[in-house]
Parts: structure tokens; C-alpha cells; sequence
């Protein structure tokens, strides 16, 4: 991922999803979940209500129309696993395993190398797509064009590795029908756009401030995007979870802050996300981060704000210093 990946603007953007780009792109170690049929992990958020319009495994209605309600929006980071939905499908996955050498690899190696097949796609459009946020089966998956099956088949890296994340933009839509995957009940996403990339990939494509050598700055960032991770229940659905999960992906500033003053004896204390008081027409948000030294105990706040009215998210201005009022 080079640094222009990552947004650097302090003006609104235009996140229109124009392909795989904007993002880091490596797509190794991804580890990918295949159980057979009656082994689904009992594991699973609580249901959540959506839109009655999203069509099934193999593609998705417009879920925007929401009968006539608000659509509901999601941008979420965690990671993705291939299941099989049936006895039926798990079978046909084994004969075509059987027409390609496999020898000396792993069960994921193979179901990479299967899918990876061009002959094979149709066994994409047969799977069912779990996206899991820290362990938890939270969404089922499926595009919007069905040509964008290919981002989930290149979201599959064939060794796993706890650092791969994939960033999933799109529209949440009702629960999933039991004979949808196996009996799991959660909400389906229709998605826009898949980011898939390892963490490390991310901290090293944030521009560096000057003054700030990598030895500093490399833990002092992958701090921050914990933190951001580790936010109770962030699914990506709310405005509140969108917002962080956006900053952390698209906006640099925010780590070169933190390096900065973590290199002063400052601590992160706090981050909370508020309604602007700028909003009328748009649904901005206000993210205060908070940072408190360790000696004095004084505390200063830093305030972004961001535009989250529709499905991307975009910057309205930058990182800049809070006074509460």
C-alpha cells in the first residue's frame, strides 16, 4: 500500500468505490473458516432488525429502499470466512477438489487454490460468506453486483495469520433465513466495496512525521488502531462505529498525533464521538480524541469532524485542537 492510499486531505473526498483501490491490496495469510455442514461455530451476535428487500446468497436486491425507511449503513473491519451452507454444496467442493493436484497443502490452501479456479467460480456463488468481528460471526455477505463475488474469492489468503483484516463497505439488510448458511442467524450485508490487507501493511503505509523516528512511531500507531478496534461492540453500524472505523482506515493525521504526543508523556485517555452541532441537512459527527500526561495530569483534547449522511464516509475538517465548552 503506497502512501497516497491513505486519505491525507482536510477537505470533503469522494469515497465512490472505484474498483480495489485506496486500500492496501495484499491478500496472504488470510485465514478462512470452511466448516463442514452441522459444525457452525455456536458463536453469533444478537439479531438486528434491516431492510426486507436484500435478495439471497447469490447476489442482493437494493437494500436502500428499506420499505420506504432510512438504509442502514455499514463499515466494518474484521475478518471473512468461506462456509459451506449444505451437505450438498461441501460435496460438489470435493469433486472439484478432486480434478486439482492438492498435494502436500493445507484444507485452506486448497480451498484457496480451488476458488482461485476461473472454472471453479460457480463454487463462490454456492458458498455462504461470514464476516467475524473480534471472534464473533456478525454478518453474512454478498455483492451488490454479483461480479464483485471476486472480492471475497481474493479476500481468502490460503495461511493464516492473526494480523489480516478486510474492511467491509455496504448496506445492512435483514436477518439471514436459517437455510441461508447452515442455521446462522445474523444480518445479511450487501456490499459496495471489500479492502483486504495484513495490519502491518497499514502502519507502515502512514506517513511518518519528520521529527518522529519509526521506532517511535510504529507502536505508537498500532496502539491507536487497537484502541479504535477494541471499542466496545464495534460492528460498523452505527455513526458512532463508522466514524472510528473510517478514521482509522483513511486518516493519517490521527497517528501522527498520537506518536506526537505519547513522545511528550501523554497517554490516550478517551475517544468520543458526538453529533456536530453543525448538523442540519448532513449527519456530521464530532470524534474527540482525549490524551492526559502521565506527570501533570492535564488533558488535551483533539476534535475531527466527519460527514457520515450516506454509505462513505468523507472528512469535513481536520484534526485540529477541542476546548470543551
Amino acid at each position: 500500500m503506497t502512501n497516497d492510499q491513505i486519505e491525507t486531505r482536510e477537505q470533503p473526498i469522494d469515497d465512490t468505490p472505484t474498483g480495489r483501490t485506496n486500500m492496501p491490496t495484499g491478500r496472504t495469510n488470510m485465514p478462512i473458516g470452511s466448516p463442514s455442514a452441522g459444525t457452525r461455530p455456536q458463536r453469533s451476535v444478537s439479531p438486528q432488525a434491516g431492510c426486507p428487500t436484500c435478495g439471497g446468497s447469490g447476489g442482493a436486491a437494493d437494500p436502500s429502499s428499506n420499505g420506504g425507511g432510512t438504509p442502514s449503513y455499514v463499515y466494518a473491519i474484521g475478518r471473512i470466512e468461506a462456509r459451506f451452507p449444505n451437505l450438498s454444496a461441501e460435496k460438489e467442493f470435493g469433486q472439484a477438489t478432486g480434478r486439482i493436484d492438492t498435494a502436500g497443502k493445507t484444507d485452506r490452501q486448497t480451498l484457496h487454490t480451488v476458488l482461485s479456479e476461473r472454472a471453479n467460480r460457480y463454487l463462490a456463488r454456492q458458498l455462504c460468506w461470514v464476516l467475524t468481528i473480534q471472534g464473533l460471526e456478525t454478518y453474512l455477505l454478498v455483492p451488490r453486483d454479483p461480479a464483485d463475488i471476486d472480492l471475497l474469492v481474493e479476500a481468502i489468503r490460503p495461511v493464516p495469520d492473526p494480523n489480516d483484516i478486510d474492511v467491509v463497505i455496504g448496506l445492512r439488510g435483514p436477518i439471514a433465513p436459517p437455510e441461508m448458511c447452515n442455521g446462522l442467524m445474523v444480518p445479511i450485508v450487501a456490499f459496495d466495496q471489500i479492502y483486504s490487507f495484513a495490519r502491518n501493511e497499514l502502519i507502515k503505509a502512514i506517513p511518518r512525521p519528520e521529527k518522529t523516528t519509526a521506532a517511535q512511531f510504529a507502536p505508537a500507531a498500532e496502539d491507536l488502531f487497537n484502541r479504535i478496534l477494541q471499542l466496545t461492540d464495534n460492528a460498523g453500524a452505527t455513526d458512532e462505529h463508522r466514524a472510528l472505523n473510517y478514521l482509522a482506515m483513511r486518516y493519517p493525521n490521527i497517528y501522527a498525533k498520537a506518536a506526537e504526543l505519547f513522545g511528550q508523556s501523554f497517554s490516550l485517555t478517551g475517544v468520543e464521538v458526538h453529533p456536530s452541532a453543525l448538523s442540519s441537512t448532513r449527519n456530521i459527527v464530532d470524534v474527540i480524541f482525549s490524551y492526559t500526561n502521565r506527570t501533570t495530569d492535564f488533558t488535551e483534547k483533539f476534535l475531527v469532524r466527519c460527514d457520515m449522511t450516506e454509505e462513505f464516509p468523507f472528512l469535513v475538517t481536520k484534526l485540529s485542537p477541542y476546548y470543551d465548552r
